[in-house]
């Protein structure tokens, strides 16, 4: 029999326990990237859902990137970076947005959209939800319209999707 997508993403994930704290178990999705026909498989998934209905892919820093730009040129379209403060050179919007314990601000060049693009907004684990929110509202505050967020793991156990309620999301895989 063969194994779905999910199940294949599955196998393939690796927890780090402690890690980059105690008591946080590390959804390490390395391996997914080193597996070229799963890797593979997961951008053709997503691109097939998305096919027609984006301008343009937007990667949360930093392993958002590669599935993102991964995404783009499997779409045929262009990719933007949405990277912490200070990471990118020229002019920035940023927007700053309250973490746990304290603030974090994200940005995106001043010049990376004219408004009214669709933005596909991805990252590689949707957790508490917070810098997927923020860019999300970074994104709308620039004109762009975000159609969908792509992700290949959902920790349901914890508030990320209803931080983006209201927005279209998709998850290779959820973790309940």
């Amino acid at each position: 029999m063969s194994q779905t997508l999910a199940e294949r993403v599955t196998a393939r994930l690796r927890d780090i326990p402690d890690f980059p704290s105690p008591a946080i178990l590390f959804k390490d999705v390395t391996p997914v990237l080193a597996d070229p026909e799963v890797f593979g498989a997961v951008i053709r998934d997503m691109a097939d859902r998305r096919r027609g209905s984006i301008d343009v892919v937007v990667g949360i820093e930093a392993r958002g990137f590669i599935f993102g730009a991964a995404l783009a040129h499997e779409l045929g379209v262009g990719f933007v970076p949405v990277r912490k403060s200070g990471k990118l050179p020229g002019d920035t919007v940023g927007l700053t947005y309250d973490l746990e314990y304290g603030t974090a601000t994200i940005e995106i060049h001043s010049d990376a959209f004219v408004g009214g693009e669709r933005v596909l907004l991805v990252d590689d684990v949707l957790a508490t939800g917070g810098t997927a929110e923020a860019a999300c509202r970074l994104l709308d505050q620039v004109g762009a319209t975000v159609v969908a967020f792509e992700t290949l793991v959902e920790l349901a156990f914890l508030p990320g999707r209803q931080r983006l309620a209201g927005r279209e999301i998709h998850a290779t895989v959820v973790v309940p």
